[in-house]
């Protein structure tokens, strides 16, 4: 019998060096003289983020309308099918916007590291030029 606390905390330690392993795999791409290798893992984040809402466009239902009514104290959902609800679709794209947003967090941050590992590399590079013309 497992203590689900020892779990949860394992479960969170898990995540938490997984994160802390891409991050360091994206400063490590990032330094690399090929620039596409610190894209990489954007460019992988990216097309997954696109792939969710490809999937949430295929499953939207286009022949029902769902109905939410307050009944006795519970809320309770009806679906009618053909109905064609088109109220419902500026929701649905709201909810495909908001995904993809959200989705694309960690991209915007793992290009906040490639560039910033980038710069530092620029300038190093131009830090090297400088003390090479003080030499001649």
């Amino acid at each position: 019998m497992t203590n689900p606390i020892i779990e949860r905390t394992l479960f969170m330690i898990f995540v938490l060096a997984a994160l802390v392993g891409i991050v360091i795999l994206q400063i490590h791409l990032s330094k690399k003289e090929n620039k596409w290798m610190g894209l990489a893992l954007p460019i992988v984040i990216f097309a997954i983020s696109l792939l969710a809402v490809a999937g949430m466009a295929a499953y939207v239902e286009h022949s029902a309308t769902t109905q939410l009514e307050y009944i006795d104290g519970d809320w309770v959902t009806t679906t009618i099918p053909g109905g064609g609800n088109r109220e419902a679709i500026p929701g649905a794209i709201a909810g495909v916007i908001y995904t993809f947003l959200l989705m694309n967090i960690p991209t915007v941050i793992l290009l906040v590291i490639y560039k910033a590992a980038r710069n530092k590399k620029s300038q190093q590079r131009e830090i090297e030029k400088m003390s090479m013309q003080d030499l001649e």
